[in-house]
């Protein structure tokens, strides 16, 4: 028997969670704990503990003398970090990146003109602080440093609006962004019309400009999908 541990049990499950979003496992596939056991290598408990962990995302349901049943993707928990992940890593993901963007498009203006009116002055300077960050790993093939800037940026937007909703769907925007990075749905170096709206909503927010804020994060949305249409149509 392997050893187990943490990095494994993260092995099955993503191994499992991205078979079931890729449509291998389509619904109704039943998935029996004795033969993902045997196929892993791991103990029962293990797979018992994945499996709760996929009930939780509502990927698969539990049913005593029948076993570990996929559900229709209808019933998944799209809002989930990680089901995003997978999804973002198969080949639905033109589909998958659209439909989180239109979210975002639909969220994110919005949330900018309410943090104009309400962000601090400590997340007015943190939102500088990425938008500056963005413009300095903007060139040089940094998409790594640029991506953690980005990210930043629109966790204080989502959180500087005041509203939790909003500022719950971080972790969503993340995932999208973290998705087309590593998934080459970007340009080698971002568009320099899109790091200077992001400097640009920067300067609304502090300047608490809520339309200002509102209309160049509606900008950056649909420069946003217009890249789509060309990196993953």
């Amino acid at each position: 028997m392997t050893t187990e541990g943490p990095g494994l049990h993260t092995h099955v499950l993503d191994t499992l969670g991205l078979a079931i979003t890729a449509g291998e496992y389509p619904p109704g596939s039943v998935l029996r704990t004795d033969e993902l056991a045997q196929r892993f290598d791991v103990s029962r408990t293990v797979v018992r503990e994945v499996v709760r962990v996929l009930e939780s995302m509502h990927l698969v349901e539990s049913r005593r003398r029948v076993g570990v049943t996929v559900r229709p993707a209808e019933e998944w928990n799209v809002y989930d970090p990680r089901v995003i992940r997978w999804r973002l890593a198969g080949a639905d993901r033109p589909r998958q990146l659209r439909s989180l963007t239109v979210l975002r498009s639909a969220i994110e203006p919005v949330a900018a003109g309410l943090a104009a009116r309400n962000a601090t002055p400590e997340q007015c300077a943190a939102l500088t602080e990425c938008a500056l960050g963005m413009v300095a790993t903007s060139r040089g093939h940094q998409l790594e440093g640029y991506l953690e800037h980005d990210i930043a940026f629109h966790r204080i937007v989502l959180n500087a609006s005041g509203n939790e909703m909003f500022a719950r769907l971080g972790d969503v925007v993340a995932e999208v962004l973290t998705g087309r990075t590593h998934h080459q749905v970007m340009f080698e170096d971002p568009d320099p019309a899109a790091v200077t709206l992001h400097v640009q909503v920067a300067e609304a927010v502090r300047e608490g400009d809520a339309d200002r804020a509102e209309s160049l994060t509606r900008e950056i949305a649909v420069g946003a999908l217009q890249e789509l249409d060309v990196l993953a149509p």
